[in-house]
């Protein structure tokens, strides 16, 4: 028997996948509804993960973009390009309605509107406000880059500001730029040592128009953050796009609100080693920065190997200490290529 805290995209999809092989599972998620928010794009790893968990890759597709290049320009006007077409791209409510759906048609026991406020990590006992709830042998805290368990198991590792400011727009309805469609175009703006000041990515096809930006500079106020009307930060984001200002002018006027936040990570080298009752998993274990694309992909391949550990009669806590051996590796091997590219 297993208890999920959160039910994102790590905990909705563990839950769905355990449910469906008639495993007790129980989720606790605080929001009533889990399913807004901005936009991710998704690669092949964490589609044949999620398929590999029972999620009907029609059902994705059908809730996605095909995303068929990757192409970054420079200041210089130097374009870097990925053409692999297994990627596509998410509005993060349609992924979690296709995952919601997956987990709902099982016997998973999913609570919305109920947060765990309270942990004990020894005794496995958790509490909502002066409730305490059931709580199974095996606790997995799915809960986010600012999780309740890890605060209560690590209380030294927290949350770090990684030097930028994420803005994501949604357009209003779909526009069509003077750009290719289908492909996520990046251009950034360097400093002297060739670092990224500033990045503006967009994507569009037919039914779609998305775009971020990431902004080097102090983090926000708490109060800053969250939904904000677009007038507060078009000359910011104007000003960190000046190689290309009538395409971010065309899409900025086309959207009403940006989703604001600060760019963070967990730091993950020094973790304490997994142990039970208590698994972190996804965000809540090993948050990395937006820039590097790759966070929902591993909370996914995070909720595949646990899965994988129970329903083998292995260790959960040994399958994660081998997940963060691999995200450690393949996150030294991009620092690398970042490095050789620049």
């Amino acid at each position: 028997m297993v208890t999920i805290i959160g039910g994102g995209i790590a905990g909705t999809l563990l839950a769905g996948a355990l449910a469906r092989e008639k495993r007790p599972v129980t989720v606790y998620e605080s929001q009533p509804v889990v399913g807004a928010g901005h936009f991710l794009a998704l690669d092949g790893r964490a589609h044949a993960a999620m398929a590999d968990l029972g999620v009907e890759i029609d059902r994705l597709h059908a809730a996605s973009h095909p995303l068929t290049e990757l192409r970054a320009a420079d200041h210089t006007g130097v374009i870097r390009s990925d053409s692999r077409t297994d990627r596509r791209m998410y509005l993060r409510a349609d992924l979690m309605r296709a995952l919601t759906e997956f987990a709902t048609a099982t016997t998973a026991d999913i609570h919305y509107g109920t947060p765990v406020t309270e942990l004990n990590a020894a005794e496995g006992t958790l509490f909502s406000g002066d409730n305490q709830v059931a709580a199974d042998h095996l606790i997995i805290a799915a809960d986010g880059i600012d999780s309740l368990a890890r605060r209560r198991l690590e209380p030294e590792r927290t949350a770090e500001y990684s030097g930028q400011v994420i803005i994501y727009g949604i357009t209003d309805k779909p526009i069509r730029p003077d750009t290719d469609p289908s492909v996520l175009h990046f251009q950034r703006q360097l400093d002297d040592d060739g670092r990224p000041v500033s990045t503006f990515g967009h994507f569009w096809d037919d039914t779609i128009s998305v775009w971020f930006t990431r902004l080097t500079r102090a983090p926000l106020a708490v109060q800053d953050i969250g939904i904000q009307p677009i007038d507060s930060w078009t000359e910011p984001i104007m000003a960190g796009a000046t190689a290309i200002p009538e395409l971010v002018e065309s899409l900025l006027a086309a959207t009403n609100t940006v989703h604001v936040s600060n760019a963070r990570t967990v730091p993950l080298a020094d973790a304490r080693p997994p142990r039970t009752p208590v698994i972190l998993c996804g965000d809540a274990d090993h948050a990395i920065t937006p820039a590097a694309g790759v966070g929902a992909r591993d909370a996914i391949e995070d909720a595949a190997a646990i899965y994988e550990a129970i329903a083998t009669g292995g260790a959960p806590a040994a399958a994660m200490a081998e997940r963060r051996n691999q995200i450690l590796a393949e996150r030294a091997q991009a620092a690398q290529m970042f490095r050789s590219a620049t």
